[in-house]
């Protein structure tokens, strides 16, 4: 089973919602869709499902091409982020209703709903309206209705946004588990780096339209292809700035600079860019090689157990986020730690060079 965008672009008026896009997505697995609000997640979610048709290029699904095919002659399943819900069924047959539109017998749907409700714990919520049940049971029952359908392609968008902290973590640890062995295509589109850390599978990051990598989700996350890829799979947002390398050190500005490391030292002289993520800028001393850097605090935050600092470093502001609580005062100058074996340089295209 494959999916595949042959040059798929899609404009609405002026605008282009997808640039030119080609990519075959992984047959297992989830595939993820990450970036932030108007990356084209939702515009391309909308033309795998048949939704929508390309203003150019093709999509071949199973071998076929099923470039405007419209989504009531796919075997296909969605689930939004809002609780789509039919509010005058009850959780029976809003989870039943795709089994009637195929005429499914009496007991076939009995035992399919049956099945998939004991599997999404909402079985005493079976005889219950949309309107009775909390917002994490609203969406089971859409998620619900995309599983009993047995559908070759699930298309998720963004379906544990609009629920709260708790219920996220739990319907997120439960996803993978409940289309395993389900012969199935899901593709999951997010905001959030960390839900598809959590999720696995791959990963296609996409930035105003552009798909900028695709690829196994650990690899794209930790070899972004480019600065662009690295900014999309951040958060809190990646650092970068101008660096110069010259006899064997690497100079961030006038009073920072270090020996490059053995896996630096290949990189030639020049101007590159370089770019660190948030949890290698720390207050104490990472366990390897790093740099000291000092900055005027601007913002502090605290999150259960981390701490996030944006500090001003040569009129540039730079984030750290690190474990325990760490009580910074705003205006204070404060010392920090790059790892420097975590660097990640850049042409000044902004296309990765390995370290």
């Amino acid at each position: 089973m494959s999916l595949v965008l042959k040059n798929v672009v899609k404009r609405v008026g002026s605008e282009t919602h997808i640039y030119d896009t080609s990519v075959e997505l992984h047959d297992e697995g989830f595939n993820i869709l990450l970036g932030t609000t108007l990356s084209g997640k939702t515009s391309l979610i909308q033309l795998m499902a048949g939704l929508e048709r390309p203003t150019s290029g093709e999509i071949w699904f199973k071998g076929k091409n099923v470039t405007g095919v419209p989504v009531q002659k796919r075997n296909v399943s969605m689930v939004h982020q809002q609780f789509i819900n039919y509010p005058n069924f009850s959780v029976f047959d809003n989870i039943a209703s795709p089994l009637r539109v195929v005429n499914l017998s009496r007991s076939a749907i009995d035992e399919r709903v049956g099945r998939v409700a004991e599997m999404l714990k909402l079985t005493p919520m079976l005889g219950r309206n949309p309107n009775e049940l909390s917002g994490g049971q609203q969406q089971r029952t859409a998620l619900a209705r995309a599983l009993v359908k047995d559908s070759d392609l699930v298309l998720l968008d963004e379906p544990l946004a609009n629920l709260d902290y708790k219920l996220r973590e739990e319907l997120r640890d439960d996803l993978p588990k409940l289309f395993a062995d389900r012969g199935c295509m899901v593709v999951y589109a997010t905001s959030e780096p960390a839900e598809a850390l959590s999720l696995g599978g791959h990963t296609a990051a996409l930035h105003n339209g552009q798909l900028t990598q695709y690829g196994e989700t650990p690899s794209v996350y930790r070899q972004p292809t480019s600065l662009r890829s690295a900014k999309v799979f951040s958060d809190p947002p990646i650092n970068s700035a101008p660096v110069t390398k010259k006899d064997g050190r690497i100079h961030l500005n006038d009073q920072v600079s270090w020996d490059a490391t053995p896996a630096q030292m290949h990189i030639a002289d020049g101007q590159y860019n370089i770019a660190v993520r948030a949890h290698h800028i720390t207050p104490t001393p990472p366990s390897g090689a790093s740099v000291k850097v000092s900055g005027r605090i601007l913002v502090t935050e605290l999150s259960g157990s981390e701490s996030v600092a944006h500090f001003v470093m040569d009129d540039q502001t730079w984030i750290s986020q690190s474990h325990g609580v760490h009580a910074n005062k705003v205006g204070a100058v404060a010392q920090y730690y790059i790892d420097i074996d975590r660097c990640l340089f850049f042409d000044l295209d902004n296309k990765r060079i390995a370290a």
